[in-house]
């Protein structure tokens, strides 16, 4: 079996490959299991979140590959709006259902919107307990509270399917929301980093870190339903905001991102763009756009894939370093088992080392 990399080893490439540098390995992340959402077992029970991350990590015992032990903080994707005052509902199936407050037919009211304290609101308090029970709890690092994009957050304030229509014929109530919620974003990440002590990632979704020189992670899926053009106006600008905060940004999207990747790179201080691959069509378009000029993660956990398919990750994970190159790129990866999960990872140390 292949020696396990020691964390240092693993933080060295990983920082080197967030450079841009070159790396004898493609450096990669095997999670174990289905997706571990913020559902009811866990959005109120800090005791469970440490014992379901603590078991997770005790599995991968043994699994050659970057991943590292830490704790998700697992709150969901609608801490921000929230805040803003969009009743959420904590539920088993997924992260808290955040119920809109917006449609074009009061479309008036995002000037009535106050940008929430990032102190005493009490959604935002509720957050901070969390990050300190978790600390209390857990000598492990915590990743960061999922951070949604500004376009994320307001689509969730603005009720989705009329906040896509109103990208067009209310575009400036819609820039007046999202002037909002980026101040409100950017005042929540620096909250955040003044109080998590140990901290882990700039992101949350990966097992694999993201250096804190790299900024800030932000989730960004309503781009993938944007033109290039209405990304412009309403997805860089608002990054570009983040990114010069934070001194850059790594900007996630699900879905097919094909058409607007080229839009992204065009947002100020860019680090990284971190998308599930097996959504995107034309791999090539995504190449052409950002392959070695920034980095790449590229998830593709085997939930990531349709239901029933037989993908053999490791072989299509070698497919996307033919395609990709090896320049700042990282795969993200799962398993079912342990088990399924250290023969995963020495397939892909044969494939991915040079």
């Amino acid at each position: 079996m292949t020696a396990i990399l020691k964390p240092e080893e693993k933080k060295q490439i990983l920082d080197a490959v967030w450079r841009l540098e070159d790396a004898d390995e493609v450096p990669f992340a095997i999670e174990i299991g289905p997706f571990h959402g913020a559902t009811t077992a866990f959005f109120d029970n800090p005791a469970a979140e440490v014992k379901w991350n603590e078991e997770l990590h005790r599995s991968r015992e043994g699994v050659y590959d970057y991943g590292l032990p830490n704790i998700k903080p697992n709150q969901g994707i609608g801490t921000i709006a929230a805040a803003f005052g969009c009743e959420y509902t904590v539920n088993d199936e997924a992260d808290p259902w955040i119920k809109s407050i917006i449609r074009e037919e009061n479309a008036e009211d995002v000037y009535k919107l106050a940008i929430p304290h990032p102190e005493t609101n009490p959604v935002f308090k509720k957050v901070w307990q969390r990050i300190e029970s978790l600390e209390s709890l857990s000598s492990l690092p915590l990743r960061m509270v999922n951070v949604a994009s500004p376009l994320v957050t307001a689509s969730m304030i603005w009720d989705y399917t009329s906040f896509i229509e109103a990208t067009l014929v209310c575009p400036d109530e819609v820039h007046a929301l999202l002037e909002k919620v980026t101040e409100a974003t950017i005042l929540y990440v620096k909250e955040q980093f003044r109080r998590i002590h140990n901290l882990f990632s700039v992101g949350h979704e990966s097992i694999c870190p993201i250096p804190r020189f790299a900024g800030v992670r932000v989730s960004d899926d309503t781009a993938a339903l944007l033109s290039p053009d209405l990304y412009r106006e309403f997805g860089v600008k608002y990054n570009s905001q983040i990114s010069r905060e934070f001194g850059g940004i790594v900007v996630h999207s699900c879905g097919d991102v094909q058409y607007v990747a080229p839009a992204m790179m065009e947002i100020e201080g860019l680090k990284g763009l971190d998308f599930t691959i097996p959504q995107v069509m034309n791999w090539e378009a995504v190449r052409d756009a950002a392959a070695g000029k920034t980095v790449l993660c590229l998830r593709q956990r085997y939930w990531d894939h349709p239901q029933g398919s037989a993908v053999d990750l490791a072989d299509y994970t070698e497919n996307l370093v033919k395609t990709f190159g090896r320049k700042g790129l990282i795969i993200e990866t799962s398993a079912p088992t342990a088990d399924e999960a250290r023969a995963l990872g020495e397939k892909l140390h044969q494939k991915l080392s040079q």
